[in-house]
């Protein structure tokens, strides 16, 4: 699965709407590889460039971030993206999303 990372200075997680770049990596259940960087460049002053953002990763299917705003959450929903918040580096954010996956993936009993 494709996971885009919003950011804007290419270590720490950004907000979905103001994020200048995603950073997208390729998840397959077991190993985190990095694939490019997409730059989502922003109009200083401009509200609500969501869009612009959902335009560079709409071929993924989690999107993570620290937060969306109301029409960017409507917006992922629709273009069926799972929306994931979260806050820190891009490193860490991805490491608790993984151990996160597999702990979800382990039977109950």
């Amino acid at each position: 699965m494709k996971i885009a990372v919003a950011t804007s200075n290419g270590n720490d997680v950004d907000h979905f709407g103001k994020a200048q770049r995603f950073m997208v990596y390729e998840f397959d259940e077991k190993n985190m590889n990095f694939i490019e960087k997409r730059e989502s460049p922003k109009t200083k002053g401009e509200k609500h460039q969501w869009q612009k953002s959902l335009d560079a990763i709409i071929d993924c299917e989690i999107v993570i971030c620290v937060q969306a705003g109301l029409k960017g959450k409507f917006g992922i929903k629709n273009a069926g993206i799972q929306l994931v918040e979260d806050e820190g580096s891009i490193e860490d954010v991805l490491e608790r999303f993984v151990k996160h996956y597999n702990f979800m993936k382990k039977p109950l009993f």
